[in-house]
């Protein structure tokens, strides 16, 4: 059984997904064992798969591409295959942002001043974050997946920033106390 799925992604992105001398293409068919088929005129990406066993891969294949598309460079992309780590995609109309001016003031404050406000925030939740287009995107385990959504969630509700970094830190005393009481509630013996 094989399996074939059409991906679109942004032209700009095209050169980043193929890699320099066809090295991010060639490292995405290697690992996920498929076949990329990439049309750089209109952007769309065909993703070929004859390995039945290998449907997870394949999977991590499309997620990879569209997280490369959405803005991530390929060695965070990359970031996918290992642990329990995927994908999170947010559209920033969805919180208000109908004119060109409202999608940049919104970017505007999940990126921060040079960039601080994204960086505290990928620091505090140990999750990858980029802003492209009109989304915001996210890679991570569950855990620091549901720290940064709710963080940037927040910040486009109008919380300050701030506010926000305390909210991550507090969610990660949080998770880590919960780790602790796990292995003391073992029976060792």
């Amino acid at each position: 059984m094989s399996f074939e799925k059409l991906i679109r992604i942004p032209e700009d992105r095209i050169g980043v997904l193929i890699g320099k001398s066809g090295k991010t293409k060639s490292k995405i068919e290697e690992t996920c064992s498929v076949k990329l088929d990439i049309d750089s005129k209109n952007g769309e990406v065909q993703v070929l798969s004859e390995v039945v066993d290998e449907q997870f891969q394949t999977f991590k294949a499309l997620e990879i591409i569209t997280a490369i598309g959405r803005g991530f460079s390929p060695e965070k992309a990359m970031r996918l295959l290992k642990g329990e780590n995927t994908l999170h995609v947010i559209n920033l109309r969805e919180f208000g942002g109908k004119t060109p001016e409202q999608i940049e003031r919104i970017k505007g404050r999940i990126i921060g001043d040079g960039g601080k406000a994204r960086v505290n925030m990928e620091n505090l939740s140990n999750a990858d974050i980029t802003v492209y287009g009109k989304t915001v995107s996210v890679i991570g385990e569950s855990t620091q997946l549901k720290l940064a959504i709710d963080a940037i969630e927040s910040l486009l509700s109008g919380s300050m920033h701030g506010y926000v970094y305390k909210k991550i830190e507090a969610g990660r005393r949080q998770e880590k106390f919960a780790r602790l009481q796990l292995w003391e509630n073992q029976d060792v013996f």
